[in-house]
C-alpha cells in the first residue's frame, strides 16, 4: 500500500434472495471486536426485511427440495471449496469477532469448512438412514421416506460466529429446507461474509437468507409468521424468556421447534452426528398393495 492511500473499508450487507440489499429501514449499528475496537457498521434488519427473507425462502423451496440429493451435496461441497478459497479473510474476521489468536481462529475456520463437507456427504444418505420399508400385517407394502419441513428460521448461536453458524445452517439446507438466518447480534461479520461465499457457490438464490440485527426484534415476527414451517432457537439459548415466547408464537401454525441447549452445553467442534439433519425432516408414509406376480413380473 502506498503512503497516504486511504483504506477501502468493506461494506457489509444482508443476503436475501441471492442479492445483497441494505436494510429497508436504513438503520445500521456498530460492530466492535472483543476489545471494543470498531470494526464495521452493519445493517440493522427490520421486520420488513424478515418478511422479504421469508418470501425469498418460500420461492426457492420448490426448486431446492425438488433437486436430487446428489446435486444438493455437490453444491454444499462447492460452498466448502469457496470458503477454503477465502480462508484468510474468515480467519481474520473470526479472530476479531471472538477474540482468538490467529492459529485458533484458523482451526475454527478449518472446522467450518470440514462441516460443510460433512453435510455434503450426508445429503444422499440420510434418506436410507431414517427411511425404509415397514412390516405390515396385511397384503401391503409400506414405505417411509423423509421430506423437508419447508422454510426454517435459524437463530444462529451468539457466541460462535462461524463454526456454530455453519453447524446450524448446513444441516437445514442439506435436508432440502430453505433458511432465514438471524446472525449473531454482536458477531455478525463472518455470517454476512458467508453470504458472499454462498452467492458464488451455485447455491440458488433464496435457499439461505442472512439477516443481521437484534435477535429478539427479528425472531418475534419470524416465529409467528404463517409461512415459516420451523424454527431453530439455538440463538436464544442465553435468554430463556425469549425462547419461551418464541416457542409459544410458533404454536400458532404448529411450527416444528428445535429448542436451544444451554449456552455452555454445546461444543461446536464435536462430531455433529445426524440429529440436526433430522430435526427438520418429516416422514411421508406410502402404502401400496402387493399380490402374486404375473408372467410379466408386475404386481396386481
Amino acid at each position: 500500500m502506498s503512503d497516504g492511500r486511504l483504506s477501502v473499508f468493506k461494506t457489509y450487507k444482508l443476503y436475501v434472495g441471492g442479492k445483497f440489499p441494505r436494510s429497508e429501514s436504513g438503520r445500521v449499528y456498530e460492530v466492535t471486536d472483543s476489545k471494543g475496537k470498531w470494526l464495521a457498521n452493519v445493517p440493522q434488519s427490520s421486520r420488513k426485511d424478515a418478511r422479504d427473507a421469508v418470501v425469498a425462502a418460500r420461492k426457492a423451496f420448490g426448486g431446492w427440495s425438488g433437486a436430487t440429493a446428489y446435486n444438493r451435496g455437490q453444491i454444499l461441497y462447492r460452498v466448502a471449496e469457496m470458503l477454503e478459497g477465502r480462508r484468510e479473510q474468515f480467519v481474520r474476521e473470526v479472530a476479531e469477532a471472538e477474540g482468538l489468536s490467529k492459529s485458533k481462529a484458523a482451526s475454527v475456520v478449518d472446522a467450518a469448512i470440514d462441516r460443510w463437507v460433512w453435510y455434503a456427504g450426508w445429503t444422499d444418505k440420510i434418506g436410507q438412514v431414517v427411511g425404509g420399508a415397514n412390516p405390515v400385517a396385511g397384503p401391503y407394502l409400506n414405505l417411509s421416506t423423509p421430506e423437508p419441513t419447508g422454510v426454517v428460521t435459524v437463530l444462529a448461536p451468539q457466541e460462535s460466529s462461524l463454526l456454530g453458524l455453519v453447524s446450524v445452517v448446513a444441516p437445514v439446507i442439506a435436508a432440502g429446507n430453505t433458511a432465514v438466518v438471524v446472525a449473531s447480534a454482536d458477531r455478525p461479520l463472518p455470517a454476512l461474509s458467508l453470504g458472499e461465499v454462498l452467492a458464488t457457490s451455485d447455491l440458488p438464490g433464496g435457499v439461505v437468507n442472512i439477516l443481521s440485527g437484534r435477535t429478539a426484534e427479528l425472531a418475534a415476527p419470524l416465529a409467528s409468521h404463517q409461512d415459516v414451517n420451523g424454527i431453530d432457537l439455538t440463538g436464544a439459548a442465553d435468554d430463556a424468556d425469549l425462547a419461551k415466547e418464541l416457542e409459544a408464537a410458533a404454536a400458532d401454525n404448529l411450527k416444528r421447534v428445535r429448542r436451544p441447549q444451554p449456552v455452555d452445553g454445546t461444543d461446536w467442534s464435536a462430531d455433529p452426528g445426524t440429529h440436526r439433519l433430522t430435526a427438520f425432516l418429516e416422514t411421508k408414509t406410502v402404502w401400496h398393495p402387493t399380490g402374486a406376480l404375473g408372467a410379466s413380473g408386475s404386481s396386481y
